[in-house]
């Protein structure tokens, strides 16, 4: 396990609250990342992280503001050695959370986002959230102060992660950055953070008459059934699956499965799976209409996002450890 970053100073309680950042000494137990959580959001993270036996990680809670932080952005980072499951926590900080490498989830309430190197997510200060990251995965965090920055959104919100802002956000965990030098690179950091138009978010709903089909496509997002069949082994009409998948998640029955498979692919993608296995793993009999629901969704095609997001076996220069570390 690898971290990186400049030091929080002593008696900042929220160093060691945040996943990579540095000093984080979380308690730890071998545990079943999605037995630890509750709820058809969890379930679902943990299948789309292909999360197995987990590392859990047990993290404070704060409210936002709750602690004067004595920095304006803070940067960290750290290669998570093991499958691992973040129990629900909050910041007292702003956070956006990114992947230099892999794709991890992160769960608030029954929404599940989907976090890759190409899209990061903001959490406001003091919202409860929880996440699944696996084996792998070359984790990327930063704080924002809440009296020193005006957010982008005061709900969470995906965020792209452009050239210039992983530049900037490189800059910030430089170990030999002066005092002007950061003050800059944090002015800079704010005027180009912007939210995305491209969020792979899934609201999971927990409603009872869904649950089948929900547990039925996190176990084989290629399962094919259609709604009117869901409707018939349900014991109910098509209209009123319809109307119970649009009240708890806001989303026709069709576009709900859409992003749910193209969740999946994006986390396969970066496995290391060849675009051709993906689109049968997610229920595509041919590559070209894999591609066009997956841009439908996603904004790109499945060789771009590849691009973007080079899988976790791909060579990828390994974060240097600090000159202050043991």
């Amino acid at each position: 396990m690898v971290r990186t970053g400049p030091r929080a100073r002593a008696g900042d309680p929220d160093a060691g609250a945040v996943p990579g950042e540095p000093g984080t000494s979380p308690t730890r137990s071998r545990d079943d990342g999605a037995a630890a959580s509750s709820g058809a959001a969890a379930r679902w993270s943990s299948a789309v992280a292909a999360s197995r036996a987990a590392e859990s990680r047990r993290l404070p809670s704060y409210a936002a503001g709750s602690v004067d932080v004595p920095y304006t952005i803070l940067g960290g980072q750290e290669i998570i050695a093991r499958d691992t499951f973040w129990a629900e926590h909050s910041h007292p900080t702003h956070e956006l959370l990114w992947n230099e490498r892999g794709v991890s989830t992160a769960n608030i309430g029954r929404r599940v986002w989907t976090i890759t190197p190409g899209v990061g997510l903001w959490i406001p200060a003091g919202m409860p959230h929880s996440g699944f990251t696996p084996a792998g995965v070359w984790h990327r965090a930063a704080q924002f102060s809440t009296a020193r920055v005006d957010p982008p959104s005061t709900a969470p919100v995906a965020v792209d992660i452009t050239p210039l802002l992983r530049l900037l956000l490189d800059r910030l965990i430089s170990e030999h950055l002066r005092p002007r030098s950061r003050e800059v690179t944090d002015a800079m950091i704010l005027d180009v953070l912007a939210p995305s138009e491209h969020e792979l978010l899934l609201p999971v709903p927990d409603h009872p008459l869904l649950a089948p089909i929900i547990d039925a496509l996190s176990t084989d997002p290629a399962d094919a059934t259609t709604l009117e069949q869901w409707a018939g082994r349900l014991g109910v009409s098509s209209r009123t699956v319809t109307r119970t998948f649009e009240a708890a998640t806001g989303m026709s029955f069709r576009a709900w499965v859409s992003t749910a498979r193209a969740q999946r692919a994006v986390a396969l993608l970066a496995a290391g799976e060849t675009i051709e296995e993906v689109a049968l793993r997610v229920g595509f009999r041919s590559t070209s209409a894999f591609t066009a629901a997956f841009r439908r969704v996603t904004g790109l095609t499945p060789g771009q996002h590849r691009r973007e997001s080079p899988p976790l076996g791909a060579s990828t220069p390994e974060p240097a450890a600090p000159s202050h570390a043991p």
